[in-house]
């Protein structure tokens, strides 16, 4: 059987170092997950991702510290107000501490994020990062996922020692959510103005998103300059609105963050691809980053989701370390053998 020429064509293109367009992506991404041509293009992506990124994994470790019912009313989350069956709870500074200093302890950790509902104390949330850097001065990065914030906002957290902020438009924002999808743009913006690393996502990805959609989506982490890009399927909550719309593959998950990791050439300012939930097939199709999780998940139906869905570093180390990746990258300029670290 012929490899399709347009494809081929793309992939060409890619391998001489140019990024495909909006309607090569969705060439790309109109291909059957089980073709062969979604086949070399996973491949094509795993091997320039590779050479671009040093063959070097990374692990991000992501904290929970509150639980409440969000006004965000996302229909994919697990605390959307109208249909969450969490009650609220908060994570005391110690209990944040100690998941922290459990992340951190084998120095192995990029950078510790921090994620609340989409309302959120601000001087709190403050509080919790000058704990942080106050106790582990050098490393790790500290990043923020958090609701919409202005300028003000941003500068404040950047002075108490935040490095960077996640921050999406998501799939159908507004029509899924009922948030703003400017006002998210905006704060995207703010996080940019600020100096911030911006980490961005295509998601929450689902059976019924067009490639058109993907890609409108997707692209807005090219065009605005993301320093992290990454594809995450929506997960299956039995009690969620959009429940019976079901979930897709791991295999069609890495097939889409192949595309988001080529088309991402066109994005000199990203500096590693994410693929959620972590998986090897993802690892393997241009994507170098796993998160390790506690606390509250939006993707969970546990409080504490390290007692079910999170990932600790050392299940994080072992995926990368299957996945063939030689290096981990500790910090933005510092780097330890992955055979080493795995060994540990």
């Amino acid at each position: 059987m012929k490899i399709d020429k347009t494809i081929s064509a793309i992939l060409d293109r890619a391998l001489e170092g140019t990024a495909p367009s909006r309607e090569d992506c969705r060439t790309m991404l109109d291909c059957a997950a089980t073709s062969q041509e979604a086949g070399m293009i996973r491949g094509v992506a795993d091997g320039i991702s590779r050479q671009r990124f040093g063959n070097e994994g990374i692990i991000l470790g992501q904290i929970g510290i509150e639980i409440d019912a969000c006004p965000g009313q996302c229909k994919f989350c697990s605390f959307g107000e109208e249909h969450t069956d969490f009650e609220p709870s908060t994570m005391t500074i110690e209990e944040i501490m100690d998941a922290a200093e459990r992340f951190t302890m084998s120095g192995d950790l990029y950078a510790l994020f921090l994620m609340t509902m989409h309302k959120f104390q601000f001087d709190r949330l403050v509080d919790v990062v000058r704990t942080i850097r106050d106790r582990m001065p050098d490393q790790p990065q500290i990043v923020v996922n958090i609701g919409d914030f202005d300028r003000c906002q941003a500068d404040g957290l950047r002075d108490a020692g935040v490095n960077g902020a996640y921050h999406v438009c998501r799939l159908r924002e507004g029509e899924d959510t009922a948030l703003d999808p400017e006002e998210r743009k905006r704060t995207i913006r703010t996080i940019k103005d600020a100096g911030l690393d911006w980490y961005y996502c295509c998601e929450p990805i689902g059976p019924e998103h067009r490639s058109e959609e993907l890609v409108d989506q997707l692209f807005l982490g090219v065009d605005y300059g993301c320093f992290q890009h990454a594809a995450m399927r929506r997960v299956y909550l039995p009690n969620s609105p959009l429940a019976a719309r079901g979930q897709i593959t791991d295999l069609r998950l890495a097939q889409i963050t192949a595309v988001v990791s080529l088309a991402s050439l066109g994005s000199p300012e990203t500096k590693n691809i994410a693929v959620h939930e972590p998986n090897l097939i993802g690892l393997s199709s241009g994507a170098n980053v796993v998160y390790a999780e506690s606390g509250a998940n939006p993707r969970d139906t546990e409080k504490d989701t390290s007692q079910h869905r999170g990932r600790d570093i050392q299940a994080c180390k072992t995926m990368l370390y299957e996945a063939g990746f030689d290096h981990l990258l500790t910090a933005p300029a510092k780097r330890r053998s992955l055979l080493d670290a795995f060994r540990d």
